[in-house]
C-alpha cells in the first residue's frame, strides 16, 4: 500500500481527503504564497500546489498531495484576509455578483509530479450590511480565501454553484483521483491507496 502525505494544515483538505475512506498524515509544507507580479489566478494556484508537493520529503513510493485555492474576481486573486477590515472589504465586492474559485492539485509519487486546476464559479447574494458584520463577528472569514466558507455558516450567501462543491471548499476530489491514478495509485473502491 502506497504511504499517503496531505500537504497541509487545512482542516477542510483533511475532511475531504477523509471522506474517500484512505490513510494519511498531513504534513504542513514551508513554502512562498505572495502571488508573482501579474500572475494569472489558475495559474498561481497551480504552481503553489506544485510547489507544496515538492516542498515535503518523502520516499519514492509515498504519494504526496497538495492543493491552494484562491477567489478570483474579475481576474484579481483574492486571498485570505489578514484584519477584520480586509475580510469586510471582500466581502463588500463579492456581495451580489460572481466569481470563479480555483483550486491547484499536485500530486507527486518520487520524482513524478502531476498537476491540474479546477475552476467553479459561485453566484454570491447581495449582502446586507447587519449580515456582514454578523458573518464576521463569527470569526469564520479569516484563514479563508475570499473572506468566506462555502461548508460553514456563509452558504447562507451563496445563490448558486456551478462546478465543483469540494473545489470550493479547498480539495476538488474528481480531480485529485484522476491526478492519483495518472500515477498508477487508485484512491477509491476496495483497491484504494494501492499502486495499479
Amino acid at each position: 500500500m502506497t504511504r499517503i502525505v496531505l500537504a497541509s494544515r487545512s482542516p477542510r483538505r483533511r475532511e475531504l481527503l477523509e471522506r474517500l475512506d484512505v490513510q494519511f498524515q498531513m504534513v504542513v509544507p514551508d513554502v512562498d504564497e505572495t502571488p508573482h507580479p501579474g500572475e494569472d489566478p489558475s495559474a498561481y494556484v497551480e504552481r503553489l500546489a506544485r510547489d507544496k508537493a515538492r516542498a515535503v520529503e518523502a520516499d519514492p513510493d509515498t504519494l504526496v498531495i497538495a492543493a491552494d485555492t484562491t477567489v478570483d474576481l474579475d481576474g484579481e486573486i483574492l486571498g485570505k484576509p489578514s484584519t477584520h477590515d480586509d475580510a469586510r472589504r471582500m466581502l463588500r465586492r463579492l456581495s451580489g455578483r460572481s466569481h470563479y474559485v480555483h483550486t491547484g492539485v499536485a500530486v507527486r509519487l518520487g520524482d513524478r509530479v502531476e498537476t491540474g486546476v479546477d475552476e467553479t464559479r459561485v453566484q454570491m447574494t447581495p449582502i446586507a450590511d447587519h449580515a456582514l458584520e454578523w458573518y464576521l463577528g463569527t470569526g469564520e472569514p479569516f484563514d479563508k480565501a475570499g473572506a468566506y466558507a462555502l461548508q460553514g455558516v456563509g452558504a447562507v450567501f451563496v445563490a448558486r454553484v456551478a462546478g465543483s462543491v469540494s473545489n470550493v471548499i479547498g480539495l476538488p476530489l474528481t480531480l485529485l483521483v484522476e491526478l492519483a491514478g495518472r500515477l498508477g495509485v487508485d484512491l477509491v473502491g476496495p483497491g484504494a491507496g494501492l499502486l495499479g
